[in-house]
């Protein structure tokens, strides 16, 4: 156990140092491509890409098949049926490419031509838009395997580095924006296939030279018992991502009708700040989703439970540290940024980051559903209630036109209440009481959440906004969430672990001196 929590503990920080470079390149190249495309580009560039990353429920899905199914065999210590799990898997995932290109090019050619609030002058560049996000997504489907390959084996260093190839050619992107004289739209939606396209060849060739299961691929020797248990696995899974993907980008199409596309501008950087913000909780789940997964074929379920509760409560506290400064400072942090941002973009984004923060308790839930395998009811349910949240939406709207701000209110309650039908349906299944995991989780991170933010808070209402007080909300939020997760949010046994852990470092340190 002490060295899969070393191993978990360095992938981490592997996954972390990627996450630095990339965050840094991001917020750069946003400032940029907002400012050269302008507002109402940028808000046509996300709802028209948005449809088309519709269909990524496919992608989100068969990727969750595809690393379920090749850990849980890297789990049994099985060579010969992690090669035939692989083989199915690229199979099912080019079907499921050609399914994309085919609706792509009929229905959703439709929806963009006839439902989407576009400016005519604008048409011709959407199109061009929408349909490198079609190939784009066909090429993320076939690749995605392989990226799963790389995780299931937590080859972390490689996937850090590789993730980097992209952010990097992304940064060129921004230098090559400012420099043309053609149309700005078109180029950049061509040039992110072009590099998206570099990527994923360069996950292929990695695999094929490393792992033994990626390197002969014979698509006639297929076994259709597995064949058939990865289908209808990923059938389930489609259905959870189909709600995740329906009410997320429903609710972007949904700003669109009702609004204009300068919203969409909005809600598509507040959503990139999610995005980067959700890089520090995912680079832990990715680094510790294997060990569940691994450890439930091996029919360790108290592990399991350990690493649920671990997981759960270390990936909110975290995201607690980055959300907690940002809400508060949300309209400087835009502003230093962007300089000039839409209108809404503070309250999109602030509402956003609460579904992030709840979005930390639903992750280990949902992963372990997934190494149980039994997925039927817990995705009949959970996909029930989240698409939910697209009519209602509509019907506040209908109601109530003046306040874009409805549909994240509306996303966070629903969220909250499929988080309720998770720990009902899968904390069973594992052996694990509600009453087991109210006391190690919700106890716990409840109170850190209603006592660390006291002391920001009080600050930012009694000081004005400027660099000095956000270094000093900084600076105290995270002296008062640290101080609160040490008394409040951890038992004896994690005291008592990073107790021991500083005296080595401590003593170490004497040693050496001496």
């Amino acid at each position: 156990m002490q060295n899969e929590n070393k191993r978990i503990a360095r992938n981490t920080l592997l996954l972390y140092i990627r996450m630095i470079a990339m965050v840094i390149i991001s917020l750069y190249t946003s400032r940029i491509v907002l400012k050269v495309l302008g507002e109402e580009d940028f808000g046509i560039y996300n709802v028209v890409g948005g449809i088309i990353s519709f269909l990524g429920f496919l992608t989100s899905s068969l990727a969750g098949a595809a690393s379920r199914f090749i850990t849980y065999a890297l789990g049994k210590e099985d060579n010969n049926n992690l090669k035939k799990t692989f083989n199915n898997i690229i199979l099912i995932h080019l079907l499921f490419a050609g399914l994309i290109l085919i609706v792509g090019e009929t229905i959703g050619l439709w929806f963009i031509k006839t439902q989407l609030n576009i400016p005519p002058e604008r048409e011709y560049a959407a199109m061009w838009v929408y349909q490198m996000s079609v190939f784009t997504a066909m090429g993320g489907l076939i690749c995605a395997p392989f990226n799963s390959v790389i995780i299931a084996h937590e080859k972390m260093s490689t996937f850090a580095y590789l993730s980097l190839s992209y952010a990097i050619l992304k940064l060129v992107s921004v230098f090559i924006l400012l420099n043309i004289n053609y149309d700005k739209l078109i180029f950049y939606s061509i040039y992110i296939f072009i590099i998206q396209v570099f990527d994923f060849a360069l996950y292929i060739i990695y695999c094929k030279y490393n792992f033994e299961e990626t390197k002969r691929i014979i698509l006639t020797k297929i076994d259709k018992n597995l064949f058939k248990e990865i289908f209808f696995f990923a059938g389930w899974t489609m259905s959870g991502s189909l709600a995740y993907f329906g009410f997320t980008q429903g609710l972007n199409i949904l700003l669109n009708i009702f609004f204009n596309p300068i919203i969409n501008a909005a809600r598509g950087i507040a959503v990139q700040v999610q995005n980067i913000v959700n890089t520090f909780n995912n680079n832990f789940l990715m680094a510790i989703n294997p060990q569940i997964t691994k450890k439930y074929a091996a029919g360790d379920y108290s592990r399991v439970k350990e690493l649920i509760i671990t997981s759960s409560r270390f990936s909110l506290y975290l995201m607690l540290l980055i959300c907690i400064p940002l809400f508060l400072e949300v309209n400087l942090v835009l502003s230093w940024w962007l300089g000039k941002y839409p209108q809404h973009t503070d309250s999109f984004l602030r509402l956003i980051l609460i579904t992030s923060i709840l979005s930390c308790l639903a992750n280990p839930i949902i992963t372990t559903v997934h190494a149980t395998g039994r997925m039927k009811k817990f995705q009949l349910i959970e996909s029930s209630i989240l698409l939910t949240i697209v009519p209602i939406a509509y019907f506040c709207l209908k109601l109530n036109t003046s306040m874009p701000e409805i549909v994240f209110i509306i996303h966070i309650c629903i969220e909250i209440i499929a988080q309720c039908a998770r720990l009902k349906i899968v904390l069973p299944m594992i052996n694990m009481t509600i009453k087991e995991y109210t006391s190690a989780v919700m106890k716990k991170i409840i109170i850190v959440i209603l006592l660390a933010p006291i002391l920001p808070i009080i600050i930012y209402y009694n000081t004005e906004q400027n660099f000095l007080s956000f270094i000093s909300i900084c600076i105290t939020s995270t002296i008062s969430i640290l101080f609160c997760i040490y008394t409040l949010g951890l038992d004896q046994h994690e005291k008592n672990t990073i107790k021991e852990v500083i005296n080595k470092k401590i003593y170490h340190r004497q040693k050496n001196r001496s």
